[in-house]
């Protein structure tokens, strides 16, 4: 497929940089994109256009509102964003990233407005294709698992493909192995940090390390 075909497909593989060059244009046209991670496959779009952030609800079908996985660049673009309780927090963040671990944290009141939430989860992933786009964007990129509410996500790219190429703008994909698991979610908005879900990363003797 070239990019002049209806549902565009391009492989990562081939050519990062221009992959990168065409997901960077997509997310300032408010377009939505499908594309690898360090964990999953995710939906993306920019989070700060109401717009994409509604065909992306309207896409997976679910419920207005719902909170996405924000990928970042750094941690100096993250407090941008966020408000951080203490250096110790940042010193845990420096020690896990970049790693599948997505960590919720207390957004600042700028963005807390703007988002109609007190928190969110943010990432910096462990992925070339999502650093190099990330670095380019110098903004949060949505990461919503590939599937429709209440059915499992989707991480092959021909089954991507198959159900999504008429949905999205343009579907980016890897012939790379992929470990198709979540990422590992901490609550860190308090004072004390609590895993709420376990994935791909083990983070115990960290978490320990840092907040005993």
């Amino acid at each position: 497929m070239t990019e002049t075909d209806i549902g565009i497909k391009i492989n990562i593989d081939d050519n990062l940089k221009h992959a990168v060059y065409v997901a960077k244009k997509l997310y300032f046209e408010g377009s939505i994109f499908i594309y690898p991670t360090d964990t999953i496959y995710g939906i993306g779009a920019n989070p700060l256009n109401e717009k994409a952030v509604k065909k992306i609800e309207n896409i997976k079908g679910r419920d207005e509102g719902k909170k996405n996985i924000l990928l970042i660049n750094s941690i100096d673009n993250l407090l941008e964003y966020v408000d951080m309780h203490s250096e110790k927090y940042m010193d845990f963040l420096l020690a896990i990233w970049p790693n599948p671990v997505s960590v919720v944290l207390s957004l600042n009141k700028k963005f807390k407005n703007f988002m109609n939430s007190s928190n969110c989860a943010f990432r910096i992933p462990n992925h070339r294709f999502c650093l190099k786009l990330l670095e380019e964007l110098k903004m949060p990129l949505i990461s919503t698992s590939v599937n429709k509410s209440n059915n499992p996500p989707l991480n092959e790219p021909s089954s991507i493909i198959e159900e999504f190429s008429n949905s999205v703008d343009t579907i980016f994909y890897s012939n790379k192995k992929n470990y198709f698991e979540v990422s590992t979610l901490i609550d860190l908005s308090g004072r004390k940090p609590k895993i709420l879900r376990q994935g791909k990363m083990k983070v115990n003797d960290i978490i320990e390390k840092y907040f005993k």
